[in-house]
């Protein structure tokens, strides 16, 4: 029997790229995102082109309640969601003082509300099966606290968290709990952030093919924590070495403007 993952924020960057994975492995796919076009158009490459089921639900995960009903709709269909991909998620730059409030509530409704709801909602199911397995989308900056994007890395920080205890809990079950942690992937989120002016984008960008490649494997192989790249691992590594207001600085170095 085909199992079926259910992807948020599918529509590009590491998520469509996730899609395509699982598509090509044979599993059915529930496709969310805002964008109803560019999933819908996935969706009937999926099916054409793998014979797969692929179920699109055009919506926000970050308004009120959607989730919810999300969750309703997919049983009403009789879709059991074997796979849980949390990857919606955008961030913003800039100092704390700068900053929007409203895109930033916005930030976190997406990047931890959205993801906690989503997993409390469908997690209980997959404990009962004794078979299943939940990916959340978090990202190297988990490790960091990160001056320029103060509250985008602290949303990371809370997903990683999250999501290792998680593992734990759920150990024994049959059910895994992954955290994907990548480093500066090429994606749209550069732009959507506002960090095409920072430092940190002279480092090293890993493809997004490549990122959700690792992602895949080690997600299948029930790995808790996923981090592609030998230098990312590397940097993750860093906090341990370093004291915290060293590293601190040195983020906020790296993450500056270029101008200054």
């Amino acid at each position: 029997m085909r199992r079926t993952v259910l992807i948020t924020g599918a529509s590009g960057g590491i998520g469509k790229e996730l899609a395509d994975r699982f598509a090509k492995g044979g599993h059915n796919i529930v496709l969310v995102a805002r964008s109803k076009s560019k999933i819908v158009e996935l969706a009937q490459e999926y099916q054409k082109k793998h014979g797969i089921q692929a179920t699109v639900i055009a919506k926000d995960v970050a308004a009120p309640g959607v989730p919810e009903e999300i969750f309703t709709e997919l049983k009403e269909k009789g879709i059991t969601v074997d796979y849980l991909v949390n990857n919606a998620g955008f961030g913003l730059f800039g100092t704390f003082m700068e900053t929007d409030m409203e895109q930033e509530v916005n930030m976190i409704d997406v990047n931890i509300k959205a993801l906690t709801v989503m997993t409390k909602l469908f997690l209980p199911d997959m404990i009962k099966r004794g078979q299943g397995g939940v990916m959340n989308v978090a990202s190297l900056v988990g490790f960091f606290p990160g001056p320029m994007m103060s509250v985008y890395y602290a949303t990371k920080a809370y997903v990683l968290s999250f999501t290792e205890a998680l593992a734990n809990e759920v150990s024994g079950t049959g059910v895994t709990v992954t955290a994907l942690c990548p480093g500066l992937t090429s994606t749209g989120f550069v732009d959507r952030s506002g960090m095409g002016a920072s430092k940190m984008l002279k480092g090293a960008i890993m493809e997004a093919g490549q990122v959700a490649e690792e992602g895949y494997r080690g997600f299948l192989r029930g790995k808790t924590l996923i981090m592609p790249g030998v230098r990312n691992r590397f940097i993750a590594f860093m906090p341990r070495l370093l004291p915290r207001m060293m590293m601190t600085r040195l983020v906020r170095r790296l993450q500056d403007r270029t101008e200054h």
